[in-house]
């Protein structure tokens, strides 16, 4: 099943208040089929009921498909990536944050910052969490605690994440989340593919069972230092062939049998 979270394009504007401010449409839990998107009541982690009403999938606008209070993030998972940034394969999990405001819809444009001259595609896998956990131990069933899976950006200043002694910055930018626009409740295969295009040349391609750490060792792993709530995202890790990002580009990232996350570039904004 394909969890996502949307607005009809009939109804995301539909109106400029007195304020001045745009008036949008509230924002809708759905299930994409077939290519449709049928509405259904309860939300992510309720009952799922049905309502009948449905709208092609050019009809909506898809939003990033939950709301994390985090998103935490798992560096040097890919050995090919590890080789590319000539750095050390790490003996644990490699954890790090990036803030709910870099959060960006599909379709939505990632905005190159004026204080970077260098700013990287890193496609990925990403876990949605669908129930509160904490303190799995190993051998811990993972799968109760998960909602399901989608395709994740993991946009990165490289220069200055070379520059930083740690990556908050770098990674946190606004607009340098980018996921969705699914989530797929099945747990993928380790065949299951990672891949990166950038103007339609593909740029990364590895199945996720290339992973130094799977996803129940990350997951167990996290819940060990912080309590993940329903809704949070966990970011895998980005295979090799990372590179960098310019206006005009358009980056799709492409997690097979999940679907495809696309944002266009554009340069610094006022």
């Amino acid at each position: 099943m394909k969890l996502c979270r949307f607005q009809p394009l009939e109804f995301a504007i539909k109106d400029v208040g007195r304020s001045g401010h745009e008036v949008h449409a509230q924002t809708v839990t759905g299930i994409a089929e077939d290519g449709f998107v049928l509405e259904m009541r309860g939300g992510l982690f309720g009952a799922r009921e049905r309502t009948g009403r449905k709208w092609p999938v050019a009809e909506v606008k898809f939003l990033a498909p939950s709301v994390p209070t985090k998103i935490v993030c798992v560096g040097k998972n890919y050995r090919e990536h590890i080789k590319e940034m000539e750095s050390t394969t790490p003996k644990e999990p490699l954890i790090f944050l990036k803030p709910p405001s870099s959060i960006l819809a599909p379709e939505d444009p990632i905005v190159l910052p004026r204080i970077s001259q260098r700013v990287d595609y890193e496609g990925e896998i990403a876990i949605v969490i669908g129930r509160r956990c904490f303190h799995l131990r190993e051998g811990d069933d993972v799968d109760p605690y998960i909602l399901g899976y989608t395709a994740l950006n993991d946009v990165t200043a490289r220069d200055l994440q070379r520059a930083d002694s740690q990556w908050s910055r770098a990674k946190g930018f606004d607009t340098f989340c980018p996921f969705g626009p699914v989530i797929e409740t099945e747990r993928p295969s380790s065949d299951t593919k990672v891949e990166s295009f950038v103007n339609g040349v593909t740029r990364q391609s590895a199945p996720i069972g290339d992973m130094i750490f799977s996803i129940d060792t990350v997951v167990r792993w996290i819940t060990q230092a912080m309590t993940l709530e329903p809704g949070d995202v966990i970011a895998t890790g980005t295979p090799g062939g990372v590179g960098p990002l310019a206006p005009g580009d358009v980056v799709e990232v492409t997690v097979s049998g999940v679907g495809t996350l696309r944002n266009p570039v554009v340069g610094p904004q006022d």
